[in-house]
């Protein structure tokens, strides 16, 4: 906590005291988490090759696919130390909600991490047992949430986007539903990442939303004016999410197409788990679904197939996820990306309309 020694400075030095707003420290944490990346990338990626961690390409997928087969994967492993270590310096770590979404987002990377070294190395798309993720990123999100409930006043009551005076009191189930949001949303982010950029851009316009939600809530005159629900601290929140979006910007300066690395799933997992928890966190878990359409598509595309299978032995789409579907359908890789960031900006958009509807 850096700032908070600079800060303490003030009284011999007055400049010092930019550290107590949070705009300012937020541009910082943004530009420091950046640099970082973009610094970091080159030798990230040079380390990742010598150890041999290449992504290994699944058998059934696009034949086009199969020149990525040796790509340096688990470079989500910078984006997670390049948005962690700004919060490190600029972010108020006595903060309950901060402690609760940097749990969140690095439990769910080291999930991801063990589940990306057993592919790479046992050169397979196996890697973790379905059942293990699964239970370790319930519990993650589970005793977090439990936590934020019983000892830091969490509220359980869900609100209902683009309607004033509609919410409900969960009450004991908040803490399955809070769960359910958080994994839902690290796994539909997971699903996500198989084209190059195609998840991150949707991650990073995802998180600048919620981290302006998460400005709006913790100011109590914004926040009445709004008729949202204010949550005290949650502008504490605003460092960490523009750290997560600069450090999501740094990664796609190397995994734009043609991709130089893949993030894997101690990336997918852990910016997932992390839009996951700033949703519950900032009072959106039913927003985000709006928010975060492209990967709820992505999701409901792979569940879709898999039911319709089991049910009918036909499938729905050519392949899924939804994105593989296109590509066989003759659209370039380039194009289904860049048409996948529109929609995720104009459904940013439509959420941040909610603001002045509900």
């Amino acid at each position: 906590m850096l700032y908070q020694w600079l800060y303490s400075l003030a009284d011999q030095f007055s400049p010092l005291n930019i550290f107590r707003y949070i705009t300012v420290r937020t541009f910082i944490s943004f530009f420091t988490s950046f640099f970082m990346a973009w610094m970091w990338g080159p030798y990230f990626i040079n380390r990742l090759k010598e150890k041999h961690f290449g992504q290994s390409i699944r058998d059934d997928g696009p034949q086009t696919h199969k020149k990525k087969a040796g790509t340096p994967t688990m470079g989500g492993g910078l984006i997670l130390l390049s948005a962690m270590v700004p919060c490190l310096l600029w972010v108020d770590l006595l903060s309950p909600l901060v402690l609760a979404v940097i749990a969140v987002t690095v439990g769910f990377g080291l999930i991801g991490y063990a589940d990306d070294y057993l592919k790479v190395s046992k050169k397979n798309t196996k890697g973790l047992s379905g059942k293990i993720r699964l239970l370790g990123e319930f519990l993650i999100a589970g005793i977090t949430v439990f936590v934020l409930i019983h000892f830091f006043e969490l509220s359980t009551v869900v609100s209902l986007p683009f309607a004033k005076n509609i919410s409900l009191d969960l009450g004991y189930f908040y803490t399955v539903f809070a769960a359910l949001v958080i994994v839902g949303t690290a796994n539909a982010v997971n699903l996500t990442d198989g084209l190059d950029g195609l998840a991150i851009v949707p991650v990073i316009i995802s998180a600048s939303t919620l981290g302006l939600f998460a400005y709006v809530a913790g100011h109590f005159s914004i926040a009445s004016y709004l008729q949202i629900p204010h949550v005290v601290g949650a502008g504490e929140l605003v460092p960490v999410a523009a750290a997560m979006v600069a450090a999501g910007l740094g990664f796609l300066w190397f995994n734009t197409y043609p991709a130089q690395v893949f993030m894997g799933d101690v990336g997918s997992l852990s910016i997932g788990g992390f839009l996951g928890i700033m949703a519950v966190v900032t009072r959106n878990e039913l927003l985000m679904v709006l928010l975060g359409g492209v990967f709820v598509v992505e999701a409901l595309s792979v569940i879709t197939q898999v039911i319709s299978f089991k049910l009918t032995g036909k499938r729905v789409f050519k392949m899924a996820p939804i994105h593989h579907h296109y590509e066989l359908k003759g659209l370039t890789e380039t194009k289904i990306i860049v048409r996948f960031w529109i929609i995720s900006i104009l459904l940013a958009v439509l959420s941040l309309a909610t603001l002045k509807l509900r």
